[in-house]
Formats: structure tokens, C-alpha cells, sequence
């Protein structure tokens, strides 16, 4: 992929003026289209392809009758203000991480990625058969809209930091790029989080307005550049273990859909979300090799001190999280209940095999 052809299209350009009504997409001789809208450049790896994905898969299962044409971060509506086109009926449906919208409720970051929370197959575990998706239903029914899991990044870095960060003090009046709840424990820690679009980041970062940043891993930190301006790569992160991302489409659309359309748009959803954390699991490797031997970058693991204290500052942080409003604390209780049945089985399983396979290199 050109990166400089997605870089050109991204960013927070000025969005469409918002419909007055609920989305209704076009109708002609029983044949539908849907405008999707999503917070990444035009076919970003891994996060701009997974809807375009969808949208093929969609149009080829219905020969046609059902189309979806995605937009990209800042084409239609800027990329942080998805959930609101939705809503406002400037589109049908939407690609999005949904910690964006935890302003709207607060329980919204339960459902992308929590610091020290799910991996991705304990997020979709806990969606599937956990009660998540459930719950995911009454978060999107307060704002008209119906949830659908959209992909996986997978487990995230520490971010990019212009020092290396050797002490829990060296958080402190750090301004760092950092969403959702993993950016109110910098807060917590005495730093300033500051919520940007991906293309945000590196211009950002070039005029010094922020110290630190995450984005998601290699491969699509590779993608915007970041190792041009900040050298110190830092792992592994706290703050999204497994991030999982959201279709989001109207409730009007969806429950004017036959039965079989829906099972339809289950079913490429859950495809589009298994193929997504694949992706970024055979990317990943190669671009972390090519920034550390081609261009430099240092990989700097957190010690186990300042680990521990981002563990405090979470706990609180989801506490206090918790207790915003009775819908998101029904959400933080079925999270923490899942939480503790999945580390138990994490520990006997993933966890313990990956160390013990660890004893045994074939090279």
C-alpha cells in the first residue's frame, strides 16, 4: 500500500452537516445502500480494510441488493464523530473503536479496551456467550444504535515516548496521546491524555504538542511513521490488551432488515472480526523487525514497578469508571465477573503453555 495515498484523505476534515432524521439508507427496486463512515484513513491496513471487507463480502452474498460504501476518516464526517452521524442520521452505519464515545456513557469503553482487561479471546468470549453482547445492546439503544464486533488489533505496545520512561515519576506532565480509560490512568498518574484521530498523531508529535503516544503496534505504527520523529518504542501496554472494534448501525436500518439480512450481517461481522486480529497477528512481526533494523527504533520494556503502579491507578480508575451511571455499572459488574473467570483459565492455559513452550526454541 502507498502510505502517502491514505495520509492525503485523513485526518479531522470537516464533516457533513448533520440530517435532521434517523438514517434511512437508499432504497431502489428493493436494492439498499449504506453509507459507512470510520475513524481511519481509506484503507488503513487492518483497521480501514476490515470494513471494506464487510462491504465486499456484503454485496457478494446479496448479489448486490445490499451494498455498503465506506468512508473514510474525514470524507464524509470527522473520524472521532462516527457514533454521531449515525445518530444524526448522516449515515447508516459506522467502523469505530467505541472508547471514542465514552463521553456519551461511560460504560461505551467496555466494549473496546479496558487497561489490564480482556485479550482479544477473552473480550470475544465475554460478547459471545458472557452477556457482553447483551449489554452492548442497551448501550447502543440509548443512542438508536445496534453493535456489532468489527475486528481486533490485538494485544497493543506502550506507545512511543520521547524519553525513556524509567520511573513512575517520569508520568508525571507527560502529555501523551492516549483514549478511553487507559488515558484517564495517565491522568491518574499525574500525566495529561490527550484524545487524536490517527493522522493526528504524527503532526502532532513533529510541533511538540504531545510527549508520548500509543496507536496500536507495529504494523500500523509503521504505517503512519512514527518512529521518524520518537526512537523509544515502549511494551507491553497496559491500557488495550485486546481491542476490539465496533460496527455500529442504526437501529432504524437494523430492525428494518429481514431476519435473514440480519443473520447475514451476524455472521460477515464475526468473519471481518476474527480476520482482522489474523491480519494484525501475520503483520505485526515483520514491521517491528523492519523499524528496529532499518530504522533504529529501541524497544524499552516497562519495568515491573512502574507495571505495578499502572495496575493501582486501573483499579481505581475502573472503580470510579464503574459508578458513573447504572447502565455502566451493570457493564463493570459483568466485566469483572467475566475478568476473574477468564484469568483463571488464561493462567492455565495460553499463559502457562507460552512459558513453557518459551523452554524449548527450534532455533
Amino acid at each position: 500500500m502507498d502510505r502517502r495515498s491514505f495520509l492525503k484523505t485523513a485526518g479531522l476534515a470537516g464533516g457533513a452537516a448533520a440530517a435532521s432524521t434517523l438514517a434511512t439508507p437508499a432504497l431502489s427496486q428493493s436494492r439498499m445502500e449504506l453509507k459507512c463512515v470510520t475513524s481511519w484513513p481509506k484503507n488503513f491496513p487492518g483497521l480501514g480494510t476490515a470494513p471494506e471487507k464487510f462491504a465486499e463480502i456484503i454485496g457478494k452474498a446479496t448479489d448486490g441488493r445490499i451494498t455498503v460504501k465506506v468512508f473514510g476518516g474525514g470524507e464524509l464526517v470527522p473520524p472521532l464523530k462516527c457514533n454521531d452521524a449515525v445518530q444524526e442520521g448522516t449515515a447508516e452505519m459506522y467502523h469505530s473503536a467505541d472508547y471514542y464515545y465514552q463521553g456519551k456513557l461511560t460504560g461505551y469503553s467496555f466494549f473496546c479496551a479496558v487497561p489490564f482487561g480482556f485479550t482479544p479471546a477473552e473480550i470475544d468470549a465475554w460478547v459471545q456467550f458472557g452477556g457482553g453482547q447483551e449489554l452492548w445492546d442497551e448501550v447502543g439503544g440509548e443512542f438508536g444504535i445496534k453493535h456489532l464486533s468489527g475486528g481486533n488489533s490485538g494485544a497493543q505496545m506502550g506507545g512511543w515516548f520521547k524519553k525513556k520512561m524509567e520511573t513512575i515519576d517520569d508520568f508525571k506532565g507527560l502529555k501523551m496521546r492516549i483514549p478511553g480509560l487507559g488515558g484517564d490512568v495517565i491522568n491518574a498518574l499525574g500525566g495529561t491524555s490527550v484524545t487524536l484521530a490517527g493522522a493526528e498523531i504524527l503532526p502532532a508529535l513533529q510541533a511538540g504538542t504531545i510527549d508520548a503516544t500509543e496507536w496500536v503496534g507495529p504494523w500500523n505504527d509503521l504505517a503512519f511513521g512514527l518512529y521518524k520523529v520518537v526512537k523509544n518504542y515502549h511494551y507491553p501496554g497496559f491500557h488495550e490488551p485486546g481491542s476490539m472494534l465496533s460496527f455500529g448501525i442504526s437501529r432504524q436500518v437494523w430492525d428494518n432488515l429481514s431476519e435473514s439480512d440480519q443473520q447475514l450481517m451476524r455472521a460477515v461481522a464475526l468473519a471481518v472480526n476474527n480476520n482482522t486480529l489474523a491480519d494484525f497477528n501475520a503483520n505485526n512481526t515483520q514491521a517491528l523487525d523492519t523499524l528496529v533494523n532499518e530504522h533504529g527504533v529501541e524497544l524499552v520494556e516497562f519495568s515491573d514497578d512502574i507495571y505495578r503502579q499502572f495496575g493501582e491507578a486501573a483499579k481505581d480508575v475502573l472503580a470510579s469508571a464503574g459508578d458513573a451511571d447504572p447502565l455502566t455499572k451493570k457493564v463493570y459488574e459483568s466485566f469483572l465477573d467475566f475478568r476473574q473467570k477468564a484469568i483463571e483459565w488464561t493462567r492455565l492455559s495460553d499463559q502457562t503453555y507460552a512459558n513453557k513452550r518459551a523452554l524449548t526454541p527450534f532455533s
